[in-house]
């Protein structure tokens, strides 16, 4: 007789519910980890100082390259304050005036002043030769030499004591003017009178000669 059949009538356990039944495996803890930190290493160091020095340089050459553009700055904005102030100095071309035969003009009245006051006081060889150089220049360009001393004036502004001395002999200069252009008026005035007079008699002469 074969039990084939009965066992194959009989319920099948699964092999896997023993299995299922204890307990499941503990995970293995995770090492733990140093408190203590690690310290840097070479490379770190290395690497933090070469950070650092970038960082200086790079601050320092910023701020270098600042102060060469701010320098580069003032000597472009110098250079045209000069240039715009040579060129206000240029008499108009309506004026027909020319600076440069004038100039020459100038210097040789300067000069010409300069060998008459030679061999007199330290004072007539200081003050001579400039002031025929400043007549000579406000005959041949009176243009330029107004420009000159408007240029002067500003400049003298920003010192009151300059400036208060400046008008002072200015004053002066132009008081003793008006008062040698009052002279000479006085003195032709004179003159032609005294020629009409010296005319008025020899013309009697002659009526009376005939």
């Amino acid at each position: 007789m074969t039990f084939r059949p009965l066992l194959r009538q009989l319920p099948r356990k699964p092999i896997y519910d023993d299995l299922a039944l204890l307990d499941p495996p503990k995970s293995s803890p995770a090492p733990k980890e140093d408190s203590l930190p690690s310290s840097p290493t070479p490379t770190d160091r290395l690497a933090g100082q070469i950070k650092h020095a970038r960082l200086f340089i790079h601050a320092h050459t910023v701020r270098t390259e600042d102060r060469l553009n701010n320098f580069m700055s003032t000597v472009l904005h110098q250079e045209h304050s000069f240039t715009q102030t040579i060129a206000s100095l240029a008499p108009p071309p309506e004026t027909h005036e020319r600076v440069m035969p004038g100039a020459l003009y100038v210097l040789v009245a300067a000069m010409t002043g300069s060998i008459i006051s030679r061999n007199r006081n330290i004072l007539l060889r200081a003050t001579v030769p400039f002031a025929v150089g400043l007549g000579a220049a406000w005959i041949v360009l009176p243009v330029t030499t107004r420009n000159v001393g408007e240029l002067v004036w500003t400049y003298e502004e920003k010192a009151p004591v300059i400036s208060i001395n400046h008008m002072r002999i200015r004053g002066a200069i132009e008081e003793g003017w008006r008062q040698a252009k009052i002279r000479e008026e006085a003195t032709k005035k004179w003159f032609d009178e005294r020629v009409g007079e010296s005319r008025e008699a020899v013309e009697g002469w002659v009526r009376k000669g005939r």
